[in-house]
């Protein structure tokens, strides 16, 4: 079974040989890599259009910033095979990584998505991201990060894969509607995790595969207020269009608290009106996001998903 490799670029020049490289090892089960150029304006275009490869290297061009979720969308439209591995460009593969991820996914039909082990490239002793989490407080955690890389090494549920390093199966994402363009970038797997799980479906870790990450590489630090304004924006679409009224009515009191802690957080750091043009921003717009449909034969998994919450919340809390 061959993959589709499905990566976003801008500007990632510096990053590109050893992505490619490290591709290669696995060059037997890769059938495509896809490019999705959002306008660089460094050489990434002439390395990809001047290099050989042990695949086949589709660049598609965007002439501006597109975003990360749009750019995936085009990338997965564009792939002829059934497994996309979503990958970020700054990253290095293991060998035998897209195997191990390949094998597990195939094991059960009921598997949306497999995440691989992400290490952090320049300290390959500790984790990046394991899986992502999610709680009452409508924040989301990174799993296992600056954890010892000798941890999670066993195959286990997890909430939401990363697209930083995930394989999908693209009838489903097709199913489900795929990323959500107006994301443009932050939260976009975890609002797709949600509608995966409302409809049944899992998402796996898979720890023998690794993946080196560098991490930050095309937005910049971890706190800038371009991704502070965005995932705050993001993170009010993500509960209005994935969490049915009743819920939302549930758990008001815990939601409220946590934008409430993530702005006097950002107010720490110097961006909490930042934060709250972002709040503004998603409240304003919620009109243009297609909420997730509610089906009365999805209860059980809303309340698989609820309970899921709460115990996110009480091991945060319990930290």
């Amino acid at each position: 079974m061959k993959v589709s490799v499905v990566t976003p670029n801008y500007n990632g020049e510096k990053f590109l040989k050893t992505f490619f490289e490290s591709l290669n090892n696995d060059s037997e089960l890769i059938g495509e890599v896809i490019i999705i150029d959002n306008g660089s304006s460094d050489n990434s275009k002439d390395y990809i259009n001047n290099a050989t490869f042990n695949f086949p290297v589709k660049l598609i061009e965007n002439s501006q910033n597109m975003g990360f979720a749009p750019a995936v969308n085009q990338g997965i439209s564009n792939a002829k095979h059934e497994y996309i591995f979503s990958l970020n460009n700054d990253t290095e593969v293991k060998k035998g990584s897209i195997r191990h991820m390949v094998e597990l996914i195939s094991s059960g039909e009921d598997i949306f998505s497999v995440q691989a082990k992400m290490l952090q490239y320049n300290n390959k002793d500790l984790i990046d991201d394991v899986g992502d989490e999610y709680n009452l407080l409508a924040w989301t955690k990174k799993t296992g990060e600056n954890h010892s890389s000798d941890e999670y090494t066993e195959v286990k549920e997890i909430f939401s894969s990363c697209a930083g390093a995930a394989l999908y199966r693209k009838s489903l994402l097709k199913e489900l509607g795929m990323f959500d363009d107006n994301f443009f970038a932050y939260m976009e797997d975890v609002d797709l995790a949600l509608r995966s799980r409302i409809n049944g479906y899992r998402n796996i870790l898979c720890p023998q595969a690794v993946v080196y990450h560098i991490g930050s590489a095309t937005s910049g630090s971890r706190h800038n207020e371009f991704k502070v304004r965005l995932a705050a924006r993001n993170n009010v679409w993500v509960v209005y269009k994935n969490i049915p009224i009743p819920l939302k009515i549930t758990n008001f009191i815990f939601l409220f608290l946590g934008f409430l802690i993530k702005y006097l957080f950002f107010l720490k750091k110097g961006f909490g009106s930042i934060y709250l043009s972002g709040i503004r921003e998603g409240l304003s717009t919620r009109d243009k996001i297609k909420k997730t449909e509610f089906k009365s034969e999805n209860i059980k998994n809303y309340l698989k998903i609820e309970y899921r919450l709460i115990i996110n919340t009480f091991k945060f809390l319990k930290r």
